[in-house]
């Protein structure tokens, strides 16, 4: 068997191409369901407007019959009630215009809803090729709309000559009916007409609609080349996101170091973990975590704090507790507070030694940092 070369259209297509096809007018369209739909616009409203449209012809008629010997020689006079009769008999037919106007609309909006597009309007010079033309022509899509027309054809075709054949005597007859009673029954005719041709339609169009939505489904499918090119674009470029990401953790990184000189201590392993507290009462629960980093970051962060003359305090329990339970810019755990409020307690020592003098205070040890938080003590 070949390999796949991802080039054949086998995937479905995605929400975005559903959306563009949208956008350039690309949907489904049955011809015969707006045919259909017209067919039975006209024939019911033949039928149901048939004697109101009758009296309204037949009073147009003989009003229009009806003049008098100046208005003969009179041209202008002629162009006015030209006019008149002209718009009287367009709102005689306005509500059968009307009511195509509506089935026309209603039959495209019942397969893609509203939609309202100019692109179908641009000049394609595509379209006037004539070997593009004739490929379309004697293509598998020329050959299936042949063969519906074809069946239309045969089916609608069918329907009118019995329709005609079966109604003979009764057209023969209008002559001898009167003519208000003949034009009534005229328009019941042809009403009755469009509506069995407009039924032998349905079977084209039960055919058509599903083709149509199918057609429409085949030509929208996408390549695997395609569907992956897409999630690239709609996921980005993993290389430009991964360069997004590195800039991101730079830019954190550098902000983080702008906080260390404003750090009360920094807690260290002494050289595998340093992290940097910061607490102002007034305005925290709990101290927070303002850095932390391990290795050549922590070795960074020290250097950093002994630069800014911030208290560095080794203690490797509290170190490794507060680099593995506390996020940047988190307080600290609970379960670290006295052995941090020892820590603190220490730095406020050291501060008022600076200002006031007086003995070297005691660097607290033994620090209470429960075990299950102590990342060395758990793997010892």
């Amino acid at each position: 068997m070949a390999e796949d070369t991802g080039m054949e259209r086998t995937e479905p297509a995605s929400e975005r191409r559903r959306e563009q096809a949208r956008e350039d007018g690309q949907i489904a369209r049955s011809r015969e369901l707006s045919t259909l739909a017209l067919l039975l616009a006209a024939g019911g409203g033949l039928w149901g407007m048939g004697a109101g449209l009758t009296e309204k012809l037949s009073d147009l008629m003989r009003h229009g019959m009806q003049m008098d010997r100046a208005l003969v020689f009179d041209p202008d006079q002629m162009l006015l009630r030209l006019k008149d009769f002209s718009i009287d008999m367009l709102l005689a037919f306005a509500p059968l215009l009307f009511l195509l106007i509506v089935a026309g609309i209603a039959s495209t909006l019942v397969l893609n809803g509203w939609l309202f597009s100019f692109k179908p309007l641009m000049p394609d010079w595509s379209r006037v090729d004539p070997l593009k033309g004739l490929a379309r022509i004697f293509s598998w899509n020329g050959a299936i709309e042949m063969l519906k027309a074809s069946a239309k054809s045969v089916v609608v075709g069918g329907a009118a000559i019995w329709v005609v054949w079966h109604n003979s005597g009764a057209v023969l007859s209008l002559a001898a009916e009167p003519l208000n009673l003949g034009m009534t029954h005229m328009m019941h005719l042809v009403g009755s007409s469009f509506l069995i041709m407009a039924a032998s339609m349905a079977l084209v169009v039960v055919v058509d609609v599903p083709f149509q939505i199918w057609e429409s489904e085949r030509k929208l499918r996408m390549t695997r080349q395609e569907v992956r090119q897409e999630n690239k674009e709609n996921e980005g470029d993993p290389q430009v996101k991964a360069h997004i990401r590195s800039q991101q953790r730079e830019m954190a990184r550098r902000r983080m170091m702008a906080e260390i000189p404003k750090a009360d201590v920094v807690v260290t392993n002494p050289t595998h973990y340093a992290v940097a507290l910061s607490y102002q009462g007034g305005t925290m629960r709990a101290p927070r975590v303002v850095a932390k980093g391990a290795h050549l970051l922590a070795a960074r962060i020290r250097a950093i704090a002994e630069e800014h003359k911030v208290p560095v305090l080794e203690a490797p329990p509290l170190a490794r507790a507060l680099y593995r339970h506390a996020d940047l810019g988190d307080e600290i755990p609970a379960a670290l507070y006295t052995a941090v409020a020892e820590v603190l307690a220490y730095v406020y020592q050291l501060r008022r030694r600076q200002e006031e003098g007086g003995p070297m205070p005691q660097q607290p040890e033994l620090l209470s940092v429960p075990l299950s938080l102590d990342p060395g003590a758990s793997a010892s």
